[in-house]
């Protein structure tokens, strides 16, 4: 679970250089205003991100009114597939059940435009 919890906020970290050092990713962000958030399915480990004004903000807590949502199984299987060099981890993870979506499916495939932009 810390590991899962640690990965979050290192996410989180990288969105917020990157909405400040990086140009194209900035681009991304306009016209943006909304939350999302990555959680295990039952709640123990949450992180809401919070986009507005070009800029990323994020908690260690659920948020009221998320856009979207992903869930993973658990949290080695967030993990697991987050930190995975295979890209079709994530959509095997889908059709496996390991991984939920609830919310706007288009704001999901906004977010997995921007995470190219993501590396330390």
């Amino acid at each position: 679970m810390f590991k899962f919890r640690m990965l979050l906020w290192v996410l989180s970290k990288l969105m917020k250089k990157a909405a400040k050092k990086n140009p194209k990713f900035r681009e991304q962000l306009a016209g943006q205003d909304m939350a999302f958030q990555l959680q295990t399915e039952d709640g123990k480990a949450v992180r809401q991100f919070v986009v507005k004004d070009e800029t990323i903000s994020s908690k260690g807590k659920a948020h009221s009114n998320p856009a979207f949502t992903i869930s993973f199984k658990d949290a080695h299987t967030g993990l697991k597939i987050l930190t995975s060099k295979d890209r079709n981890a994530f959509m095997r993870g889908i059709q496996v059940k390991d991984v939920t979506i609830s919310g706007d499916l288009s704001k999901v495939m906004w977010f997995q435009g921007i995470s190219k932009y993501l590396k330390p």
